[in-house]
């Protein structure tokens, strides 16, 4: 399968067929579900109980019931259609574990920043990560039980993210929630893509997802 634009030249630049992925956002914010919703295999997990390791160290404000965390890193996999496997990697969310981000990112075609509107400045970290490194992204508002609905400009504003990075209300647990947010990831590649190679504002075609 070939993601391209339809007037672009033969051999021009496509989106490969195994695509690595990173969930990333502050700590608690859902990144572990929404890899282990998501994924057609047993997902790998590294979370470890929290220790006295953490104590004075990791904010635990607003998700002080969190009893475990991820120390390295969360995988999964999801198979869009029988050309395109997404590859998805969860990054930790503690600031001690942050050293790790450059190494997952390596290779990545675009990440989801999971934003958690009881702490929202917690994902701030990740948006300036993938900002800086100009690796497309998608911000996916996990919808936590009791917590405040805000709109999709208004979560923007607050984290100061241009017009053109796709915002995406989502639930975590749901495996359809999920496959939403990457298809949104993908379709926002594709664009930047397409945009960077043609100058214009045509849209590539995109993949479903079943």
């Amino acid at each position: 399968m070939v993601f391209a634009d339809s007037d672009a030249a033969p051999g021009a630049d496509t989106i490969p067929r195994a695509l690595k992925i990173l969930v990333a956002g502050g700590f608690g914010a859902g990144k572990t579900t929404l890899v282990g919703s998501v994924s057609e295999i047993s997902p790998l997990r590294t979370e470890e109980v929290m220790t006295e390791a953490g104590l004075g160290v990791d904010d635990l404000s607003g998700v002080e019931q969190k009893t475990t965390t991820t120390v390295a890193l969360d995988f999964g996999r999801i198979t869009i259609d029988p050309d395109l496997v997404l590859y998805l990697f969860g990054t930790p969310g503690q600031e001690r574990f942050w050293f790790m981000w450059d190494e997952l990112a390596q290779g990545t075609l675009g990440s989801v920043v999971l934003a958690d509107t009881r702490r929202l400045d917690a994902c701030f970290p990740a948006v300036d990560f993938f900002e800086r490194r100009d690796i497309p992204f998608v911000v996916a508002v996990n919808r936590f039980d009791g917590s405040e609905d805000y709109a999709d400009d208004e979560v923007r504003e607050a984290l100061d993210i241009g017009a053109d990075v796709p915002v995406v209300q989502a639930d975590a647990r749901s495996r359809d929630s999920g496959k939403k947010v990457l298809l949104t990831l993908i379709r926002h590649v594709i664009t930047r893509r397409s945009l960077a190679r043609t100058g214009g504002a045509r849209t590539a075609s995109s993949p479903s997802m079943g």
